[in-house]
């Protein structure tokens, strides 16, 4: 660890270059080493980086055959769920008008059976009201034949006196005699 950190020290010592210039010592430079590393790199690397690029370029070409294939699947589902959306679609319309039809249908049911409630109801209505008329007008002619019937009786009595009462019982005796000789 010493002689690293003893390299980075002494590079801060290190003189600056006096002027900028072209170094012309050719093995100086090392570019004769650079084309030497540079070509056995293409030489040797150029398998490596073909095969490299070859699997890439499968690799890119199956996900593209794939995606070509699931996009053509989603196409598939797609077109099936719109033909069933449009199967419910008319499923719905064909719920919907008929149901306001069978609403329609189930209003003018309504509407008659209470029509015909309604006359029944008045039918009852005009019976119980006959009734009550006819047992009203049996009360009145009970209530005048009783009234008639004490007139008639307290006439009778005020106008009967023994005599007159007993020729009635006599003409009535007689009737009944003679009724009873028919009969037989």
């Amino acid at each position: 660890m010493k002689n690293v950190t003893d390299s980075f020290v002494s590079l801060v010592h290190w003189p600056f270059a006096g002027s900028f210039g072209f170094n012309t010592d050719i093995l100086a430079t090392n570019p004769i080493n650079l084309s030497v590393v540079l070509g056995v790199l293409i030489f040797f690397g150029k398998g490596v980086l073909s095969d490299l690029l070859d699997n890439r370029k499968l690799r890119i070409l199956n996900t593209i055959r794939n995606s070509e294939e699931l996009q053509g699947g989603a196409i598939e589902r797609l077109e099936k769920a719109r033909a069933r959306l449009r199967k419910v679609e008319m499923e719905a319309d064909k719920f919907r008008v008929n149901g306001y039809s069978e609403i329609e249908r189930e209003k003018w049911n309504l509407i008659n059976s209470t029509y015909k409630t309604l006359e029944q109801l008045e039918n009852y209505k005009n019976e119980t009201i006959h009734f009550e008329q006819q047992r009203a007008i049996n009360q009145v002619r009970q209530r005048v034949f009783q009234q008639a019937l004490q007139g008639a009786l307290g006439t009778l009595n005020s106008c009967l006196n023994k005599e007159l009462h007993l020729r009635t019982i006599s003409a009535n005796i007689g009737m009944f005699g003679a009724m009873k000789e028919i009969i037989d």
